[in-house]
């Protein structure tokens, strides 16, 4: 029977929702065969009974409760060893810090092809075939594997997660041989602004240089939190110490796609759209109305955003109440 390794994530006592959309992603690949998941992350115990909701019927267990933190060379460990213990006919795991890190490590000691970043995936004449972008999202190329298992990592928000009909977990402690670690996490420093992760959040509120400050900050963060999304930044404001660079969107910051983005003076170099340019619906708010930014946007605002914000902000607030 085939069987398809369908890797998730827990990060701060909760399932990410990327792992929901990989395991969406193994059932359109799976004709009839098993989904088995390893969740990789501390207090696994609590989330696996909900990765059975999204098609699971095995999920193997990776504790580190004991560990200061979640270390990659401790997964990619893990998931080695899983590897070699079930076989899998494929392998899924999301386009994540983690899995940006674990996948090519695991990739390079079975010998395997690895197809990174991939928006669909679609069965033609009996083959998976992997949809990702590339020269920063202005294209896409479509891959196979011609030999091995295929092996990809999802991108976040490009699969919508679907649930199935609830089935029992079995449940798997995956006990991971420690002798060939290297490293050891010391210590965990965090820099958060939101509650909301801002690879997955559904709307995206970012900042540019013309936000001025980081007091302008401010402004972005409470629209942000009115519609239960996460604040962003162009690296014009992280370079001008407006905000920390962990929000920072671009080539060299994060790619995310969420199903709004509202971008406030920003210019629109082609650095930052890369990061953001498949966005469901992206409305601009500039005062030149020539902005680049303007060429990509769904909905454009020409105007100061120190006077379009805080109208649309109470404009919501308004409405939301009612």
């Amino acid at each position: 029977m085939e069987t398809i390794l369908a890797v998730a994530e827990a990060k701060d006592g909760n399932v990410r929702k990327i792992s929901y959309e990989v395991l969406t992603a193994a059932r359109s690949m799976s004709s009839g065969g098993q989904i088995v998941a390893i969740l990789l992350g501390s207090d696994s115990h609590e989330h696996a009974d909900s990765l059975g909701e999204y098609g699971a019927k095995t999920v193997y267990l990776v504790n580190t409760q004991n560990e200061v933190g979640d270390t990659s060379v401790l997964f990619a460990e893990a998931l080695q060893q899983l590897i070699e213990q079930i076989r899998p006919n494929a392998i899924l795991m999301p386009h994540t810090a983690l899995g940006k890190d674990v996948a090519p490590r695991v990739a390079a000691r079975h010998g395997l092809g690895l197809v990174s970043d991939v928006i669909d995936i679609q069965i033609v004449d009996g083959e998976v075939v992997f949809t990702r972008p590339i020269y920063a999202g202005k294209a896409f190329e479509k891959r196979k594997m011609t030999s091995g298992l295929p092996f990809a990592t999802i991108r976040p928000n490009n699969i919508r997660p679907e649930r199935t009909t609830h089935t029992e977990v079995n449940k798997v402690d995956l006990k991971v041989h420690r002798k060939d670690l290297r490293t050891v996490v010391k210590e965990v420093v965090r820099k958060t602004t939101s509650t909301v992760d801002l690879t997955e959040a559904k709307v995206v509120v970012s900042g540019g240089r013309g936000v001025k400050s980081s007091e302008g900050f401010k402004l972005l963060q409470e629209l942000a939190d009115l519609l239960g999304g996460a604040v962003g930044a162009s690296r014009g404001a992280c370079d001008a110490e407006y905000c920390d660079y962990s929000l920072q969107i671009g080539q060299t910051g994060k790619v995310i796609t969420p199903d709004l983005y509202i971008a406030a003076g920003i210019s629109g170099a082609i650095q930052h759209v890369a990061g953001m340019s498949n966005s469901k619906v992206i409305i601009a708010i500039n005062k030149d109305p020539e902005a680049p930014i303007f060429q990509i946007a769904d909905y454009g605002i020409v105007g100061d955003l120190f006077e379009v914000i805080p109208m649309l902000t109470e404009e919501l607030k308004q409405t939301l109440t009612i």
